[in-house]
């Protein structure tokens, strides 16, 4: 079936004039900005990648200049508003790599050039923070208006060279000195709204702005980017009719599916649910489901972040934060967790007001098979025939409990794992346990409390429940011994599935699993 001839979906697509010209899809955000106009005047957005800051951007930028035609049966045409054309000076930071400071003087030098020379303005200044204040007053003074200035990506130069420290602090001078304009200009400017990643509490715009609003977790802005299931139902039924059909099932299958891949982000304490829309606006215009938006980009700075600090993979599919670790970043000691938060690998999963803690987990399906996928190499090397074919065969042979043929698989995996990867640290076999068989699908906990004690890896399918001891350099009998005389498979001796206690040794010598046990109970 081909795709419906009058729906247009704007995939990458960032300009608000650019969708609402050319009849693309769009989803009205412009409620949002009746708050904003009527609240403070500085503002900060933080939000994943792809989530939609730059359309949104784009949208004030087309509202300010007063284009009303484009807003024609949105939200924001009905508001009390002049529709006056205000100068906009709208700076791009995310076009760059940034990998030497030249690229980002030579945006900035760039930028002002044509702020210039679309106002007749020589400001005689070639320090970038000189000039950008120059540009504020004098614009301001010769058009008559207050300054919209609207900063897309603030944070690009800097989130880009975390792992950088001498480009990170060029970086942070640099944006700091133009970013003191924001205070010292205050008189000249109408509005400022930035977006970016994180907010980096060493740097001026945020330690000298004790009025910027940081809207990234308040509940009132919780769905200024994203879809939220009303938005999806509203707008895409077309497109979930036909993705239906196209994949054969029914328009309530289609959007379980949907829900299970690509919901569930939550930006505050009471959020609705959001839908990724970089996903959806692919999955729509291919009616194809796939990982999209996790393989548009490349975690590699989280994964080291991970590495680096050794982390316990598990604790990612529940762990507990504090607001100040979401919403900003110390480049002195940063935490995997408010990273991966904020890159959008973590998300709000609900808030204990008790004790003011936030509970994160992974969102949807999307993200945690594309993460772990792209994360099992870093912990165990997969030959060249692919993770696909390993993990579909590990899943049948797990499904149907075949243990001898699982673990044999898992022996070959672990030999062929580099001794880098410190196999003799037990997290690190646990991570690769636990890894694989989320990947497969399966509900396993690692370290699960007993009365007795810690099974430390416990997998459960539709009609197995397996119990699994590791021992490192001792036997598979040990490890066999400890589950029976802790008692481990007491809580499933009513489970209709049969239960499986095995036991594990790992060699440090051979680098990997030299022995097992397995009885079925």
């Amino acid at each position: 079936m081909s795709q419906h001839p009058l729906i247009k979906y704007p995939i990458g697509q960032q300009s608000f004039e650019v969708i609402r010209s050319n009849g693309y899809v769009y989803v009205d955000k412009t409620k949002y900005i009746e708050t904003i106009i009527n609240g403070s005047q500085y503002y900060f957005l933080g939000r994943p990648r792809r989530f939609g800051k730059s359309l949104f951007l784009s949208t004030l930028k087309c509202f300010f200049e007063g284009k009303r035609e484009l807003f024609k049966g949105l939200y924001a045409d009905t508001m009390d508003w002049d529709w006056q054309d205000y100068p906009v000076l709208h700076l791009d930071l995310n076009t760059l790599k940034y990998k030497s400071t030249e690229e980002l003087d030579s945006l900035l030098d760039m930028q002002m050039g044509k702020w210039e020379k679309k106002y007749g303005i020589d400001t005689g200044q070639t320090i970038h923070s000189l000039r950008f204040g120059e540009l504020i007053r004098l614009i301001s003074e010769k058009t008559g208006k207050a300054v919209v200035i609207l900063v897309d990506e603030y944070d690009k130069p800097l989130v880009n060279n975390i792992d950088n420290p001498e480009l990170f602090n060029t970086f942070r001078d640099t944006l700091a000195a133009l970013y003191s304009n924001f205070k010292s200009s205050a008189d000249y400017i109408r509005l400022v709204f930035l977006t970016g990643v994180s907010r980096f509490g060493k740097l001026s715009v945020f330690s000298d702005l004790n009025n910027i609003r940081d809207i990234s977790i308040q509940n009132m802005f919780a769905g200024i980017c994203g879809i939220s299931e009303e938005e999806l139902l509203e707008n895409f039924r077309i497109g979930i009719k036909e993705l239906a059909e196209y994949n054969g099932e029914t328009e309530a299958e289609t959007i379980a599916e949907l829900k299970r891949r690509y919901d569930g982000y939550h930006f505050s304490k009471v959020c609705p649910d959001i839908y990724n829309p970089f996903s959806l606006l692919n999955v729509f215009a291919s009616n194809e489901y796939a990982n999209y938006w996790i393989a548009s980009g490349t975690p590699r700075l989280l994964v080291d972040q991970l590495k680096r600090t050794r982390m316990d993979l598990t604790r990612l599919m529940s762990v507990e934060a504090g607001e100040s670790g979401l919403s900003g970043l110390d480049v002195d000691n940063i935490r995997p967790v408010a990273l991966l938060y904020q890159a959008g690998y973590l998300t709000i999963k609900g808030y204990d007001r008790k004790y003011t803690l936030f509970r994160l987990g992974m969102p949807n399906a999307e993200v945690e098979e594309g993460f772990l996928q792209y994360l099992l190499p870093y912990y165990a090397y997969l030959h060249n025939e692919g993770s696909v074919v390993f993990i579909s065969e590990f899943r049948r042979e797990m499904s149907e409990g075949r243990v001898d043929d699982f673990m044999c698989r898992l022996q070959s995996l672990f030999s062929d794992t580099s001794y880098e990867m410190k196999m003799e640290e037990e997290r690190n076999v646990q991570n690769v346990l636990f890894i694989l068989f989320r990947l497969i699908g399966m509900n396993v906990d690692v370290e699960y409390r007993t009365s007795e004690g810690r099974i430390d890896i416990l997998v459960r399918t539709d009609r197995y429940v397996y119990i699994m001891e590791l021992k490192y350099d001792h036997s598979a009998e040990e490890a066999l011994s400890q589950i029976e005389r802790k008692e481990y498979t007491l809580p499933w001796s009513v489970d209709t599935r049969e239960t499986i206690a095995i036991g594990i040794n790992y060699s440090t010598a051979r680098h990997t699993i030299d022995s097992w046990l397995a009885r079925h109970l």
